[in-house]
Order: structure tokens, then sequence, then C-alpha cells
């Protein structure tokens, strides 16, 4: 995680989720050439949360609370995420 974008995802998944654990993988060198590749060097990431906030809820609601937190950033500054949201001691 270094630039601008993933920075922001950071603290906005932090302040949202308090999570326990965050990865925030940007993913965009293995794709460059491919569609949606911006050339930006920050339109792929994949992300790895664990929070408490996510137990109880399905796979899907734990990606809405994910692209909800992120605000703008899916779809309109970022072309893909791939998301992994965990509830502590799930695996």
């Amino acid at each position: 995680m270094n630039g601008p974008i993933a920075q922001e995802m950071h603290r906005l998944l932090t302040d949202a989720f308090a999570p326990t654990h965050l990865d925030i993988i940007n993913d965009t060198a293995n794709h460059r050439g491919h569609a949606g590749d911006d050339g930006s060097g920050e339109s792929h990431f994949n992300i790895g949360i664990e929070s408490a906030a996510f137990a109880g809820a399905s796979r899907l609601q734990r990606q809405r609370m994910v692209n909800a937190a992120l605000g703008d950033i899916p779809g309109q500054r970022v072309h893909a995420l791939a998301i992994k949201a965990r509830a502590p001691g799930e695996s």
C-alpha cells in the first residue's frame, strides 16, 4: 500500500470497521493493458479485512458494507476491488 487511493481506503476502512486485520494490496501491475487500467497505477486492489462488524453478516452484506464505507472509490476511482471480509475467528 503506497499510493494516495490505497492510503485513503486504509483510512476509510479503519474508521468504519476498527479492523483487527487489514491488508490492501495494489494488484494493478497484473492488469496493465487490460480494461480498466487507466494508467494511474491504482486501478485494481485486493482487500482482506477482519472486523467484529462483520459477525452475523452474509458475504454479500459484507461486500456492500465495505463498498459503502469506501464511498465513490469503487467503480468510479478504482476499476476493480476483490474483497475478503471476515469476522474474528473465521478463516
